[in-house]
């Protein structure tokens, strides 16, 4: 979170590749479901669904990121159905060349989906300053940290890391990097 996933998938996508963001998914897909939402308010009262009649996810967030359970009851209810999602997008593209951004990969024990693992980091510096310029609270920010790994642990079992430290014009270079490097592998070409 605030280390550049999507930035790397971005210019993965630039370089031919399909995109798979899943945050994006459960935002405009998942959570916009009537089933979901109406299990949503099940769980967790009116509260977290807007006059206007969407999912406020500031405030369900804030509910699960305090609460072990409340997230767990939400992880289970949306993981299956983005899981679901992925399948679907799989079996309907077999022989595209996908890049999925996947927030809690480990956490979750996905890694045995992908045919390798990049990890994308930067310093928590900058990690802090990233997640405030979109609005989230250093409280926040630690609070959704602390549920996921360290970041040493996630670059010790990735097979790819690229560090998000410097200028654009780095981060593309690595970018470049890591596909020569993976079309020279063989495990990945550009269509």
């Amino acid at each position: 979170m605030g280390c550049g996933k999507s930035s790397v998938a971005k210019l993965l996508e630039q370089r031919g590749y399909r995109r798979l963001d899943s945050d994006e998914i459960v935002r405009s897909d998942l959570l916009c479901r009537p089933a979901v939402m109406a299990e949503l308010r099940r769980l967790f009262g009116d509260g977290v669904i807007t006059a206007e009649g969407r999912v406020d996810r500031g405030r369900l967030a804030a509910r699960v990121f305090a609460d072990e359970a409340e997230r767990q009851s939400l992880e289970d209810l949306v993981h299956p159905l983005l899981y679901a999602v992925w399948r679907a997008r799989l079996d309907a593209e077999p022989s595209v060349h996908w890049v999925f951004e996947v927030p809690l990969l480990f956490e979750k024990g996905l890694e045995n989906w992908f045919d390798f693992i990049v990890c994308v980091t930067t310093t928590p510096a900058q990690q802090y300053a990233r997640l405030e310029a979109r609005g989230i609270t250093r409280e926040q920010a630690e609070a959704r940290i602390s549920k996921q790994l360290p970041l040493a642990r996630k670059t010790e079992w990735s097979d790819y890391v690229i560090g998000n430290e410097g200028s654009p014009e780095f981060l593309a270079r690595q970018v470049d990097l890591l596909v020569e490097r993976l079309e020279a592998e063989g495990s990945l070409r550009r269509r």
